[in-house]
């Protein structure tokens, strides 16, 4: 690295001087401005990926991808900064620019500002960047892409206003994905490939397909081939795609393809070593789990039969945010950051709680505010992150709205602006609660605490946690206190990602024809439908065409809506999962199946009218009670990642999901809530059955059980020696929380046996329905 030759070349190309703006606060409480330079130097990491990627691009040209798996923490944006201005400043054998343009796809502002600064420290060049942000058009991402822009930067949906309007043929073009694990399968990663695919290359293929077209009309080979013939790879189209959690999709679009079949990235910088080497901290150095013991009661004489789905749900939610245990939630968050967050980081270490919906974040900010001000502590600023306004209806009818600039008050006394919300909480915030915001791209190293209310899993949960890894001067170590998930969960979410990620093997391509069968057996819609409805999307007249497509699709919901309930249950469930896989499949290869592609079409506005029909369930409030909870601790120490390559596989063996719309007693769901079963059952063992539950519900030998075997079989067979087994490993865990359901044996068995039912129940519904850690509803 620091030889003569290398060492000119980093001087040359990578290092810089970087100039950074920091605000303050000096000995008399005012917020100050300093500028602080530094010198940016190369990573050996870094150097290596920029150095093999602009070999391997000058040796094969263009059209190949490339999958960058570097960790948090290591430079990814100077990283990108580099190869994009390298593949920029490129020529061919020909003494050609090997790319008209190089793009780079982000949503992150951090990244557009380091960009600029890195490219003007290499090259003093005016209008070598051309950035497309929030004071932008559309139009002028066209113009930049039209006239040969040397780097341009923009967001992934720009392209979607104008990919029919980009002159593509004959260009070369390198696309740079920031954060690839996300919105590369949607129709605005569609749309921007066929921004710039070279389509007239793409249609020499059509040859092999020209019979299956000879009846098709004007608009079928105008319009319609054209976006077909955009799917696939093109060898115009360079993608650099970088990503510390690739996923499947991410590795079998972007990743390379081994002898074996697997996918691989181009490039690892793993979170291991990024932790070895002191980049980053080890996020789950410190984590404590807490399960909740909760014991509700019927609060009515009468016993009305309710939907047992969602009325289980709704019992769910009404106990996650009922006031009680929200507050014994805020008492061991704010005692938390007294004891431990408040001391670190030369005391500025800052905790942020992560909750589950808009209106669990606007409970927990009066939460941990109440308890701050009935303890007397001071000095404690406790700030709110959400998108939008909600009224409590705990407050009435005529409560107050809520929004986060609304419930924010600085160390001023004035309402924080909600752009000024991250600036407040470095300068003066001790406690932040987001609800879906700042789980990604929020860069604080003073952040040391992470609290989790929201079930999380696969990326979401390594990139919710990895928020806390920064470093900085005085920081030392992290911690974790999580109340929503177990131990295992985290495990196994982080697993995968901790070293290399490789997939196991692609994706079936035939799973998307048996879906469309499966959707056609409804009869929603007919193939003379389809057809209409794509002459209007490819057709010369655009004026009102959304507006045509949906009339045309009124008699189509009209039938959708005559289905049973089940049945519009599982259609719009296939109608997802369709869309979704056809946008996929169809970025790795071109199919040129115009029938398939105008059911697609179809089905894209379709869904959008496929409403979910509305549970007339009453508000759960004023029916229940709760007569107990208590919060446990379950775990305390550091999760133990293991050194090996992580491998994702595909995932098509599910239990069929189902809709239970049965009516059950509103004592008996109370009752299964509260977890009732025979012998003398204590609060304590219901702590125990939550955990079982909670363990066996994520155990893959029970749903695959579940799937093939049968209930009797699993229940007599299969079952009994898995509970055995996670029994026994949660009495090694925790002795004394569970030596007391191998004392009695009775106890023993109806544990086994009300956690088989639970869990058959749990298969009919659909694993999803229990794991589903993205909702934010309110």
């Amino acid at each position: 690295m620091l030889q003569a030759d290398s060492l000119l070349d980093i001087l040359n190309r990578y290092e810089h001087v970087e100039e950074k703006q920091e605000t303050f606060i000096d000995a008399d409480g005012q917020e100050q401005v300093k500028t602080v330079r530094h010198i940016i130097f190369p990573r050996y990491h870094q150097l290596d990926v920029v150095r093999k990627i602009t070999r391997d691009v000058c040796a094969k040209g263009p059209g190949h991808s490339y999958l960058v798996q570097h960790s948090a923490g290591s430079g990814k944006s100077n990283s990108i900064a580099w190869c994009a201005y390298q593949l920029s400043t490129m020529f061919d054998e020909s003494n050609k620019p090997m790319f008209d343009s190089v793009v780079i796809v982000t949503d992150r502002t951090v990244l557009d500002r380091q960009l600029q600064e890195t490219i003007s420290g290499l090259d003093h060049q005016q209008g070598q960047i051309t950035v497309i942000d929030d004071k932008c058009t559309s139009k002028d991402l066209r113009d930049a892409l039209n006239d040969g822009a040397k780097l341009i930067v923009s967001t992934l949906q720009k392209y979607s206003m104008i990919y029919e309007e980009v002159h593509s043929i004959g260009k070369r073009f390198c696309v740079i994905v920031d954060e690839a694990h996300s919105s590369q399968t949607g129709s605005h990663a569609i749309h921007l490939k066929q921004a710039l695919a070279d389509t007239e290359e793409a249609l020499k293929e059509f040859a092999d397909y020209e019979e299956q077209w000879e009846d098709a009309s004007d608009y079928e080979r105008d319009g319609m081939l054209r976006q077909m013939a955009a799917q696939g790879r093109h060898d115009n189209i360079t993608f650099l795609a970088f990503t510390a959690t690739p996923k499947k999709q991410t590795l079998e679009l972007f990743g390379e393809e081994m002898p074996d079949g697997s996918y691989v990235p181009f490039h690892v910088y793993s979170m291991r070593q990024a932790i070895e080497e002191g980049f980053i901290l080890d996020p789950l150095a410190n984590y404590v789990a807490y399960e909740e013991a909760v014991r509700l009661a019927k609060s009515i004489p009468d016993d009305p039969d309710v939907p047992s789905s969602p009325t289980l749900k709704l019992l769910r939610k009404y106990t996650e945010l009922h006031p009680y245990a929200i507050g014994q939630k805020a008492r061991v968050i704010v005692e938390a950051y007294r004891e431990i967050t408040s001391r670190k980081i030369g005391g500025r270490g800052k905790m942020m709680v992560v909750t589950g919906s808009r209106l669990a974040a606007v409970r927990y900010q009066h939460a941990i505010k109440s308890y701050i001000e009935s303890q007397g502590y001071g000095g404690i600023e406790v700030l709110v992150a959400f998108s939008g306004a909600l009224q409590d209806l705990a407050d009435g009818a005529e409560g107050p709205e809520y929004t986060e600039p609304g419930m924010n008050i600085g160390h001023d006394g004035q309402h924080v602006k909600e752009s000024q919300t991250k600036k407040e909480f470095h300068n003066w915030g001790a406690i932040l609660v987001v609800a879906e915001k700042y789980q990604t791209g929020f860069d604080e190293p003073l952040l040391h605490t992470l609290v989790i209310d929201k079930r999380l899993r696969d990326v979401k949960a390594v990139q919710t946690i990895c928020r806390i890894d920064r470093t900085c001067r005085g920081k030392t170590d992290t911690l974790v206190i999580d109340f929503a998930n177990t131990r295992d969960n985290i495990l196994k979410a982080f697993q995968p990602y901790y070293t290399e990620t490789d997939l196991a093997e692609p994706i079936d391509t035939d799973r998307i024809y048996g879906l469309l069968r499966e959707i056609h057996g409804y009869h929603v819609y007919t193939a003379e439908d389809a057809d209409a409805v794509a002459s209007l999307e490819f057709g010369k007249d655009r004026k009102n065409v959304q507006g045509r497509i949906k009339s045309l699709l009124t008699p189509c919901a009209k039938r959708y809506n005559e289905l049973s309930e089940e049945d519009r249950y599982q259609f719009r469930r296939k109608v997802r999962s369709f869309i979704k896989w056809y946008g996929y499949v169809t970025q790795i290869v071109r199919m040129f199946d115009r029938d398939m592609h105008k059911d697609y079409v179809l089905l894209s506005y379709l869904s959008h009218l496929l409403t979910a029909d509305k549970i007339n369930v009453d508000a759960i409030d004023d029916k229940v009670q709760m007569d107990y909870y208590k919060l446990n601790e379950t775990y305390r120490g550091a999760i133990e990642l293991a050194d090996e390559k992580g491998k994702l596989e595909q995932n098509d063996k599910r239990a069929q999901s189902k809709l239970n719309k049965r009516k059950d007693p509103l004592s008996e769901l109370v009752a299964k809530i509260n977890e009732e079963y025979a012998g003398d059952f204590t609060d304590d063992d219901r702590v125990v059955v939550d955990a079982l539950y909670r363990r066996l519900s994520q155990n893959e030998r029970v749903r695959e059980s579940l799937t093939h075997d049968g209930e009797t079989v699993f229940t007599d067979s299969t079952f009994p020696k898995i509970f055995g087994d996670e029994a026994m490993d949660a009495y090694m865990g925790s002795q004394d929380a569970f030596a007391s359901i191998f004392q009695d044996r009775e106890k023993y068995e109806a544990i086994m046996r009300a956690i088989a039912e639970m869990l058959i129940r749990q298969a009919h519904r659909g694993w999803d329905e229990d794991d589903d850690s993205d909702s934010d509803d309110e």
